[in-house]
């Protein structure tokens, strides 16, 4: 079993944090409010620091589950960051959905302090967090990438490294690029259904079982259907993780069209309120222009 820190404890990192402790790991938790971090060592044991610096010093892996690009440089570098607490050979995980313009910057200082540095961004949600089964996509050093594996599994489905640094992030980015069109298509279908007098649920049971089923259909059309957004992942989120995909769309000249209308049809779903909503809400967008 090996020493851990984990940093940031959201809705996806509480749970994971507590499938590591779970695992027998010996886990030390930073959380900017640190009530969140209390409370998890209440339910999970272990142990909690003041600061990223503290929670790192002595561990063997630091695995990072924080907001955006800032959040994770915040909790990174500066004196009371965790690569000042780290110990040479020592290997962070980066579990946020940042851009790939801050990986390179973070595995650069990695790399000049004598540490490791795996980019893993994660998908499968809240639910997926909580059950331990997530899909993690990693980028960086393979020998780095085989350390940290193991201590990745304890709640991963599927963990694979696709490259080197940075390529876990480009991941990421497919992979919301391809939910983005999926649930706007979904919403889009279901309101037609809606349209058309036809039984919503009784649509989706037989469409589901052809080529039009997803993960999104299975999981989400009944919580669509009774207008309950209240769940999942937030549109004030996907908006960012959309922005960085065609920043980067911009750099590399991919080609988003379908990606920067919905990104704009989640703007309609903020300005309606629902920054907060889970991002199946685009249905809720469709059913208020009627």
């Amino acid at each position: 079993m090996a020493k851990l820190a984990f940093l940031g404890l959201g809705v996806m990192g509480y749970p994971m944090a507590g499938h590591l402790q779970a695992k027998g790991h010996d886990v030390t938790v930073y959380n900017r409010t640190a009530s969140k971090a209390e409370a998890w060592v209440e339910k999970h044991g272990g142990a909690m620091a003041t600061t990223p610096r503290e929670a790192a010093a002595g561990a063997d892996f630091v695995m990072a589950c924080v907001g955006n690009d800032d959040d994770l440089r915040a909790v990174c570098l500066g004196d009371d960051g965790a690569f000042e607490g780290m110990k040479k050979g020592a290997v962070f995980v980066d579990h946020t959905t940042v851009s790939a313009r801050v990986t390179a910057e973070l595995n650069a200082a990695a790399e000049k302090a004598g540490l490791g540095f795996v980019d893993a961004p994660i998908s499968g949600g809240q639910a997926g967090a909580e059950k331990g089964v997530l899909s993690v996509m990693c980028g960086g050093c393979e020998d780095q990438y085989n350390k940290a594996e193991p201590i990745i599994a304890a709640y991963a489905r599927i963990c694979r490294r696709i490259g080197e640094s940075g390529a876990g992030q480009m991941t990421k980015m497919c992979n919301q690029i391809a939910i983005a069109g999926l649930v706007q298509g979904l919403s889009e279908a279901l309101h037609f259904a809606e349209k058309s007098g036809l039984d919503g649920r009784a649509v989706v049971e037989v469409i589901s079982q052809g080529a039009a089923g997803s993960w999104q259909m299975e999981n989400r059309y009944e919580t669509m259907l009774e207008g309950e957004f209240e769940h999942g992942f937030a549109v004030d989120w996907m908006r960012k993780d959309l922005g960085i995909c065609l920043d980067t769309a911009d750099e590399n000249g991919a080609s988003l069209p379908v990606t920067a209308l919905v990104d704009q049809f989640y703007k309609d779903v903020q300005k309606m309120g629902g920054g907060r909503w889970d991002t199946s809400s685009l249905f809720a967008r469709l059913r208020k222009l009627g």
